[in-house]
């Protein structure tokens, strides 16, 4: 199962990459694909916060493939790190909602 971590750790660092990304961006970041990037009072504020989210969504994406490293290949343990990246993306939306809330005008 190492090459599935190591694809896993691939991931996480794309999510990084959006991150960095963001962090770097002169104009409002979208979130959501497909929809226009709100209007917020700050832009650097808000594209910071959002860089942030997906820096911390990484390092959680990475941690929860962990245990992919101890596991057996065809193991049904892998549900664990499934279930974890649902309630984590749920988390992030959430997430997301409270900083657009703080920072749009």
């Amino acid at each position: 199962m190492e090459m599935g971590f190591i694809i896993w750790s691939v991931v996480a660092l794309v999510l990084a990459g959006i991150g960095i990304w963001d962090w770097n961006s002169k104009t409002a970041v979208g979130f959501y694909s497909g929809i226009k990037p709100p209007e917020v009072k700050d832009v650097k504020k808000y594209n910071h916060a959002v860089a942030i989210l997906w820096f911390i969504y990484a390092v959680i994406f990475e941690l929860l493939g962990l245990p992919l490293m101890f596991m057996e290949e065809h193991s049904p343990l892998f549900i664990i790190s499934i279930i974890g990246v649902v309630f984590s993306v749920i988390g992030l939306a959430v997430a997301y909602t409270l900083i657009l809330a703080k920072h749009t005008k």
